[in-house]
């Protein structure tokens, strides 16, 4: 027998765990300890920024070691992303910013990769070796066509040599 109390409740739990969680997927994160103002701006270059916004995380070896504090976009249509570094943080010239996800289907934040160079990136410096964000969509529709490409290989192998 259905219970529409129960099910009343269920429901309720279910909106409340889904409200939660896309609080936590939106980048409701508590600020970085490091956060009290001081710091020194550094822009970088990307083709695509999907999912990053303002107050996005930058951060160092996973650590948090800035924000991202904006976006513009250029006229040849890239976008142009300012980011906050905490100051006593030093980025060798030939860093890298990397565009990645938490998770699947988590908040994207910029990860920096320190260079080898004993130049550091002065403020309001651009990192030239940039990734942009990676489509999921567009990944898992390329490991589709691949797996569809493989069995139509295999099915056609199948036919030629007259297997079962």
């Amino acid at each position: 027998m259905n219970n529409p109390r129960r099910e009343t409740l269920v429901g309720g739990f279910v909106v409340v765990l889904g409200a939660l969680f896309m609080a936590y997927a939106s980048g409701g994160r508590a600020p970085s300890r490091n956060d009290d103002g001081s710091g020194y701006l550094v822009t970088a270059q990307f083709n695509r920024t999907d999912g990053l916004g303002a107050g996005g995380a930058v951060r160092l070896g996973g650590m948090p070691v800035g924000t991202v504090v904006g976006q513009t976009l250029t006229d040849d249509f890239r976008a142009i992303v300012t980011m906050k570094v905490h100051a006593g943080v030093a980025l060798p010239v030939d860093s890298a910013a990397l565009i990645q996800s938490d998770g699947l289907l988590g908040s994207k934040y910029i990860e920096l990769q320190p260079g080898g160079s004993e130049k550091m990136l002065a403020p309001d410096g651009r990192l030239t070796y940039t990734q942009g964000s990676i489509i999921v969509d567009d990944l898992l529709a390329r490991i589709l066509s691949q797996a569809k490409a493989k069995r139509a290989k295999a099915t056609a192998k199948g036919v030629e040599g007259g297997g079962p």
